[in-house]
C-alpha cells in the first residue's frame, strides 16, 4: 500500500507542480506553452505516451497486472529507486528553471539557466523523464512498454537537439560556452 501510494503522489504530485507553474506564469503573462520544437504529431503523442507509461507503473503499483511474466522483487526495487530519481530530477529541474520553463520553444526571451542542476547536465528534466520511463518498464517487464518507452526517448532526443539549435540561435556564444563544459546528458 505504501508503495503504491508513493508511486502514484510522485506523478500526480509533478502534474500539480506543472499546472500551478502554469497558473503562476499566467499571471505574469508568460504562456508556459511554448512552440513545438518538432513536428506537432510527434511532438504531442510522445508527451501523452509519457502519461500512458506512467499510468501503467501506477496501475501496476496497485495490483493491476499488466505484465506477461512475474517481475523478480530485486528489479522491482530497482525500479522503484529509478522511478523516485527521475521525479527527484524532474520537480529539481522544473523548480530550477523558474519562469524560463516552457513545454517547447519559448515564444517570448528567457535566461539561460546554467546553475542548479543544469550545472552537471545540460537536460537534467530529461534525464529524469528517460528514467520515470525506464522505471515501468523494469518493473512489468512488459516489452510493450519498452517499444513505447524507447518511442518516446527517439522523439525527445530529437527534441532536445531541435531545442540546443534554438538555444544556440538565442544564446550565441554564451550557450556554446555553456555546450564546452556541461554535456548534453550526463
Amino acid at each position: 500500500m505504501i508503495e503504491a501510494l508513493s508511486v502514484t503522489l510522485l506523478p500526480i504530485g509533478f502534474m500539480i507542480v506543472l499546472i500551478g507553474g502554469e497558473k503562476l506564469l499566467r499571471s505574469k503573462n508568460i504562456d508556459m506553452g511554448g512552440e513545438p520544437p518538432i513536428g506537432v504529431t510527434l511532438f504531442s503523442s510522445s508527451k501523452y505516451s509519457i502519461l500512458l507509461l506512467w499510468a501503467v507503473m501506477i496501475a501496476y503499483s496497485w495490483g493491476i497486472n499488466l505484465s506477461f511474466m512475474k517481475t523478480p522483487e530485486l528489479l522491482k526495487r530497482v525500479s522503484l529507486c529509478i522511478w523516485v530519481t527521475g521525479f527527484v530530477l524532474l520537480f529539481i529541474g522544473r523548480l530550477g528553471l523558474g519562469d524560463s520553463f516552457r513545454i517547447g520553444s519559448p515564444k517570448e526571451s528567457t535566461n539561460l539557466k546554467v546553475d542548479g542542476l543544469f550545472r552537471f547536465s545540460r537536460n537534467p528534466m530529461y534525464l529524469g523523464m528517460y528514467a520515470t520511463l525506464f522505471a515501468p518498464v523494469l518493473y512489468t517487464l512488459n516489452p510493450i512498454l519498452f517499444i513505447i518507452g524507447a518511442y518516446v526517448v527517439i522523439v525527445h532526443h530529437k527534441i532536445v537537439l531541435a531545442e540546443e539549435h534554438y538555444l544556440q540561435r538565442v544564446f550565441g556564444e554564451q550557450y556554446t560556452e555553456y555546450c564546452h563544459h556541461v554535456r548534453r546528458y550526463l
